[in-house]
């Protein structure tokens, strides 16, 4: 029990930063801002950014996220000088990724349900990114396990937002890119314990591709989800077993059965 005491987060930096978050969501319903827009030209493409108070926070708590991770961090009893940087990842891309549809949500219910589930995720991953620190906790595997379930389902959180948003096609490529990335590099790390950078590029521009490809198709977000979601679910699998020495037939047919699935899944929607 000792053991388990010890790598518990402290409570009050857990709540303190938790609340601070939540605060950060809460404030644009609060408040009447003027919403101007910038107009930006990448690449020969017309862009209209609106920058008002619900976009700017939802950038402000990915950040304070990344801040608060690893002001939590450093009260672990195993901490001492060890980079924290690889636990901003999925804390932060919660952040961002409940952001985007509490940014589109109007008021009402459905706002408040996904208000408060949020920050009860939100919780789950800050707690389980401070047991992982410390793989001899007995918690590991679990907590492990429990962080890429979490990371497979923003993934598919963060590309139905911005499927229901309606934003161009840049824009989420721009999103969805290093989201893709990032997810499949912290997954196969939790598994392998390696950083596999050229898996993590290949399947975020696999990613890229399909949502792509999927944009002006007549989907819903939640059909647009699943589909986006095939490719980064399968590749990071066969990026896993590959890395547990699976044979390659058998990783190429498990990785092949996960991405069907999912299309199935998301034909079914329809």
């Amino acid at each position: 029990m000792d053991e388990i005491r010890r790598h518990t987060p402290d409570a009050n930096r857990l709540s303190i930063l938790s609340a601070g978050v939540l605060l950060t969501y809460a404030l644009p319903r609060l408040l009447e801002t003027p919403s101007p827009v910038l107009n930006w030209n990448l690449l020969g493409l017309a862009l209209s950014i609106p920058l008002n108070l619900n976009l700017l926070t939802v950038f402000f708590a990915a950040a304070l996220t990344a801040a608060g991770m690893d002001w939590i961090l450093r009260s672990h009893p195993t901490f001492e000088s060890e980079i924290s940087l690889q636990h901003w990842i999925l804390p932060t891309l919660t952040a961002f990724a409940l952001g985007i549809p509490l940014y589109n949500l109007p008021p009402g219910s459905a706002w408040w349900v996904s208000f408060f589930l949020g920050g009860a995720l939100l919780l789950m991953v800050f707690v389980a990114e401070y047991i992982v620190l410390d793989s001899s906790d007995t918690r590991y595997a679990f907590a492990s396990a429990g962080l890429i379930a979490v990371s497979f389902s923003l993934f598919i959180i963060l590309a139905s937002a911005l499927s229901f948003s309606g934003a161009r096609l840049i824009l989420i490529l721009l999103v969805l890119f290093p989201a893709a990335g990032l997810v499949s590099l912290r997954a196969i790390h939790l598994r392998n314990g390696r950083w596999e950078w050229q898996w993590a590029i290949g399947i975020a521009m696999a990613c890229a591709q399909i949502a792509a490809a999927l944009h002006y198709w007549p989907l819903s977000p939640v059909q647009y989800g699943l589909a986006t979601l095939a490719p980064l679910y399968a590749l990071s699998g066969l990026a896993i077993n590959l890395g547990d020495a699976m044979s390659a037939r058998r990783a190429l047919t498990e990785a092949a059965v996960y991405f069907a699935l999912f299309w199935l899944a998301a034909f079914i929607l329809r």
